[in-house]
């Protein structure tokens, strides 16, 4: 059974994500320090998050877990961000003008569209996977996959190989990201049924397949 360990900052559906790790096998804990990082002694990492880029970053450098965060990375140890647990892993963001962690170049960019098209976008939508051989797509489609999401702003790497699934929303734009073991999400697996318990536990796979 693999150990997470899943960062709380004040941000983000603990519970949910919580439950979710648990319903496919892992050990969740719960980690606000890099002390606590440590003692979890954990196989992998996730950064959830809702709200405020702003607060979220602001969030991890008083607690210290952006060098954690950045080290964990660094290391290729598994690692999730999820939702604002992905924008803050670039340069910067629109919202408010605010800097990210930076360890991937590339913006968070505001959702200009048509009337039509409301913002957030909120609900299900279409993913498509664009790295096949990806261990976090193992047993789900590559293009037809629905899963929830919540957001007003979006992802661009600079680095368009980073890219791991794309969606379409008034026009295409990053869905998920991966790097090595690092991955993250725009979309939120834990409120996505099925096929979000799936993505967790292809996740809690890689981070036990690292521990064995």
């Amino acid at each position: 059974m693999p150990t997470i360990a899943v960062i709380d900052n004040g941000l983000c559906n603990l519970g949910s994500v919580l439950k979710a790790f648990e319903a496919v096998g892992a050990e969740p804990k719960v980690v606000r320090t890099p002390a606590e990082v440590a003692a979890a002694n954990a196989d992998g990492l996730v950064l959830p998050g809702v709200g405020a880029l702003r607060d979220c970053v602001a969030s991890l450098k008083a607690s210290g877990l952006s060098a954690t965060v950045r080290d964990w990375i660094a290391a290729d140890q598994p690692f999730l961000g999820v939702c604002l647990g992905m924008q803050a892993l670039f340069d910067s963001s629109e919202e408010g003008n605010t800097a990210g962690l930076g360890i991937f170049p590339g913006k968070v960019k505001r959702f200009v569209r048509p009337p039509e098209f409301k913002i957030p976008h909120m609900g299900w939508n279409t993913v498509r996977f664009v790295q096949p051989d990806s261990p976090l797509q193992a047993g789900l489609r590559a293009d037809d996959e629905s899963f929830y999401f919540v957001h007003s702003f979006y992802c661009e790497p600079a680095d368009k190989s980073l890219v791991l699934a794309e969606c379409d929303y008034g026009g295409p734009f990053t869905a998920a990201i991966a790097r090595g073991r690092c991955f993250a999400t725009q979309f939120h697996p834990e409120k996505s049924q099925a096929k979000g318990l799936q993505l967790y536990r292809n996740f809690a796979t890689i981070a036990a397949g690292v521990a064995a």
